[in-house]
């Protein structure tokens, strides 16, 4: 058995999808009622992180555990690997971030994902970790004001990212999770350009075949967004971020993809096309 976490978010949910086309999953949800991960093959068990019991009875007979990290403000990491090492599991597979092993990334939430990975790698159990570039998922929160203004408003245009396609970092998981050999490694998984998001900009307008306009968003704006939905050490966090990304730290492509699945990651244009109805594309 091996057991999924995260399956409501976007690289959870799609390795749930993966494993249960060959075999049993089982998956973790705070709120069953939200997952959308369906079949004879996948076993739904409510719990979280903070509910021992929870967690207990969802780890018996796993082998292995695909593990998300919640929230940057709770010791979701140190709680899921206890519990994991006490059921027995035997290797976990973390999603982490890229930024985890730069030295110039100081932010609260890139210190928090190295103490997380510290957690895992000192439980004693196998592991695995997935160090991700930015999610061309993030995109989809442009989604409103394309539909209704046809307008992307976003934090330093021009500053490039080598964003990475969350289906491409959960076929990487499920190759960890089910076959030998990557047990100790860290992936470092970007896509295969760096793109700004002037650009993305423009590869959504000619994927959903209108006119956008793309509009520079000042930092104290990009910060009154951030905490109307994070708190400050969080917002604060993906203010850094952005600016080690406008000088150039997030641009570095790396072939991990291709090495690990035997193909070459998906450019932006993939993600964008495969996802233009949420952008507002009609289906016919």
């Amino acid at each position: 058995m091996i057991l999924v976490t995260g399956v409501t978010g976007v690289v959870g949910r799609q390795v749930a999808h993966l494993l249960a086309r060959t075999g049993p999953v089982r998956v973790l949800a705070r709120r069953p009622e939200r997952v959308t991960v369906t079949g004879p093959n996948v076993e739904v068990c409510a719990g979280e992180y903070a509910d021992r019991p929870g967690l207990d009875r969802a780890l018996n007979g796993v082998r292995a555990a695909f593990l998300v990290t919640n929230t940057a403000t709770e010791p979701d990491d140190e709680r899921f690997a206890a519990a994991a090492r006490e059921a027995g599991v035997r290797h976990l597979v973390k999603l982490s971030m890229l930024a985890v092993g730069e030295p110039g990334a100081d932010d609260f939430i890139t210190r928090r994902q190295r103490e997380n990975e510290r957690a895992v790698r000192e439980s004693g159990l196998d592991w695995t970790f997935l160090r991700a570039r930015t999610f061309m998922s993030n995109t989809l929160s442009w989604a409103p004001a394309i539909r209704s203004d046809g307008v992307v408003r976003a934090l330093y245009g021009t500053s490039p990212v080598a964003c990475v396609d969350p289906r491409d970092i959960a076929e990487v998981a499920v190759r960890a999770l089910t076959r030998p050999g990557h047990e100790g490694r860290a992936y470092a998984l970007s896509g295969p350009e760096a793109i700004t998001a002037r650009q993305q900009t423009a590869r959504l307008s000619e994927v959903l075949g209108r006119s956008l306009r793309f509009e520079e968003l000042g930092l104290e704006a990009a910060r009154e967004q951030l905490l109307r939905k994070y708190p400050r050490p969080v917002a604060d966090a993906f203010l850094e971020s952005a600016e080690r990304q406008r000088a150039g730290a997030k641009a570095q492509v790396v072939p991990t993809v291709r090495e690990v699945t035997g193909r070459p990651a998906r450019p932006f244009r993939i993600w964008a096309a495969d996802h233009a109805e949420a952008f507002g594309r009609s289906q016919g």
